[in-house]
């Protein structure tokens, strides 16, 4: 049976896309993938998960990979869509796109939700075709799935793809989008009212409120 692994990464960032992977193996490309040292993304140097998202991409059956922008997310928020529901929309884009002309594939997400039956169930609703699939949400899916573990390092190199495009235009100073990095919240607090409509910040976000409304009110005084 072929295994297919899906994961996120930047789900949690004030600035930049929230992105998800998906990576189809066999048995035999599982056991390459453990000899070739693949494991949790987290886990790696950001080097090392370059080299080996490189060889994922290469050995795979298939792979796919979406992206959720900060509009798309911030647009979902406003219609009281919340970020399980945009995740579990994606998570079944991508098994939509893969699962064509398989006869079985037994599907491991690493689930978002603290409810994993009620996500599980959601998902599900998103899915065309169940026939010929065996779905597994679980937590921590990417620390104990290889195939997991693959899409795992597809997600996160894409993100940090994503955010040196953005360093490009705003400089280093940006730094990793996460509301815990130094860097990007003194990004935040110099630059939340000049890039407000760039569409590079998750604008739902308390994080940006309490920045925008700070900024604003600098301005005042």
């Amino acid at each position: 049976m072929l295994k297919l692994g899906i994961d996120d990464a930047g789900r949690g960032p004030v600035i930049g896309p929230m992105i998800l992977a998906g990576c189809l193996i066999d048995e035999k490309t599982e056991k390459e993938f453990k000899k070739l040292g693949i494991k949790d993304s987290k886990q790696l140097t950001q080097k090392r998960r370059e080299v080996l998202a490189e060889k994922i991409k290469e050995k795979a059956e298939t792979f796919e990979i979406v992206l959720a922008s900060p509009k798309e997310i911030d647009w979902a928020n406003s219609k009281g869509i919340n970020l399980n529901v945009v995740e579990a929309i994606k998570t079944a884009k991508i098994i939509n796109r893969i699962n064509k002309g398989f006869k079985s594939i037994k599907v491991i997400v690493d689930c978002p939700s603290v409810s994993i039956e009620k996500w599980q169930d959601l998902l599900k609703t998103k899915i065309r075709n169940l026939s010929n699939l065996e779905i597994h949400c679980e937590h921590k899916a990417d620390k104990n799935h290889i195939v997991v573990s693959a899409a795992s390092i597809l997600a996160k190199c894409t993100r940090e793809k994503e955010m040196t495009k953005l360093k490009e235009v705003y400089g280093e100073g940006i730094g990793s989008g996460y509301c815990s990095d130094p860097l990007t919240c003194r990004f935040l607090e110099k630059h939340s009212q000049r890039y407000e409509n760039k569409g590079i910040f998750r604008k739902t976000w308390s994080t940006w409120k309490n920045a925008i409304a700070t900024s604003k009110q600098k301005r005042l005084f």
